[in-house]
């Protein structure tokens, strides 16, 4: 079975999928991370393998840019691929000051700007959040790895360049750092009652014009990567 984005079959995914926004990011983790990793997927050049991490199944698939990309492809993990879990990992800009470049964040909870929730028809506002499973075995390989993290809220964006310049208005609101896709995720699994969570590493820092290499962003981040795949070995 494939579905109209994903070429594989049904039991071709693990239980478990990290997904980076850069399909090469997918093929970096594929070549120098997992063990006996294939590939499953690459329509529209979006890259997804399946391999083993210190002996568990796992899978990396790759989302493109934006919550309309993401809600594709988590949907269709989720829905037709018995996908359980999604750990996104990707890149962040960091908007409040203790965030610096190349930390990482654990997305507690994903603020939006987007209408994504507006399909889900509901009286109110749905206010997306991480699986705490999945936060709290995160943390917890975050420690065993020595590594800093910071955990709380982000904010997934529809837009990377904003007229309106309200970076400024979120700080305010100690929204540690800037994505795009995170609020989509973490929609999808709560409707289809799966487990999502965003590992970020912080690329850039607008309010501060800093920023690093679209190399380093593709195949640099590797504390993240590792986290990420710790944390699939704790679940």
């Amino acid at each position: 079975m494939s579905t109209p984005h994903l070429e594989g079959s049904k039991g071709d995914y693990a239980p478990v999928v990290l997904m980076p926004g850069d399909p090469l990011r997918a093929q970096f983790i594929a070549e120098n991370f997992l063990v006996g990793a294939r590939q499953v997927n690459s329509v529209r050049g979006m890259l997804g393998y399946t391999g083993t991490y210190k002996g568990v199944p796992v899978s990396v698939q790759g989302s493109g840019m934006g919550q309309p990309s993401i809600g594709i492809y988590s949907y269709e993990l989720y829905n037709f691929y018995d996908v359980q879990s999604i750990i996104r990992i990707g890149t962040a800009g960091g908007i409040t000051d203790e965030v610096k470049l190349r930390d990482i964040i654990l997305a507690s909870g994903a603020c939006t700007n987007s209408n994504f929730a507006d399909q889900y028809r509901l009286p109110g506002t749905f206010a997306p959040v991480a699986s705490f499973r999945l936060l709290r075995a995160a943390a917890e390989s975050a420690e065993a790895l020595g590594q800093r993290v910071h955990i709380g809220n982000i904010l997934s964006s529809d837009t990377f360049y904003d007229d309106a310049d309200s970076l400024a208005d979120w700080k305010k609101m100690h929204v540690l750092g800037i994505e795009m896709e995170s609020a989509a995720l973490y929609m999808n699994a709560a409707r289809a009652g799966r487990e999502a969570l965003c590992i970020c590493t912080v690329s850039d820092c607008p309010l501060r014009q800093e920023s690093t290499t679209s190399d380093e962003r593709q195949t640099g981040f590797t504390d993240m990567m590792e986290l990420a795949l710790e944390t699939v070995t704790k679940l």
